[in-house]
């Protein structure tokens, strides 16, 4: 049974209403952490859509602003929950592992560098199954 994933921590956001990105009208299943995104893929495979959030908790809004405010590199590394950056990296590793293409994809993100990162994941895992 094919389903499409929408990963993203704030629960006002639904696809439908997001207004900085068009999404398929289709139905989408709402996740709003990186585990429940892994264990939902890992329970029942790969969907045929996915759109990515990139901070997923407080802590990557705290970082996220700190970047901009004090012009310095963002750094998510020291924190401990899971990005959407993340998520995608598991994606990434699980589908070459599997030798599963991997699925399109959206990025709607407001972060333009967690954006970036997970754009850059996704289509190098795709360039390494060619």
């Amino acid at each position: 049974m094919s389903y499409n994933l929408f990963l993203d921590d704030d629960p006002k956001r639904i696809p439908h209403k997001l207004s900085w990105i068009q999404l398929p009208l289709v139905e989408w299943t709402i996740v709003r952490s990186y585990k429940a995104f892994v264990d939902i893929i890992t329970k029942q495979g790969i969907p045929a859509r996915i759109s990515f959030d990139h901070d997923l908790a407080d802590e990557h809004y705290k970082e996220y602003f700190a970047h901009n405010k004090e012009m310095r590199p963002l750094d998510y590394s020291n924190l401990t929950e899971k990005t959407g950056r993340d998520a995608a990296l598991w994606l990434a590793n699980y589908c070459v592992d599997n030798g599963i293409p991997i699925p399109v994809y959206y990025v709607h993100t407001l972060n333009p560098d967690g954006g970036a990162n997970i754009v850059s994941i996704l289509e190098s895992a795709k360039k390494a199954m060619v």
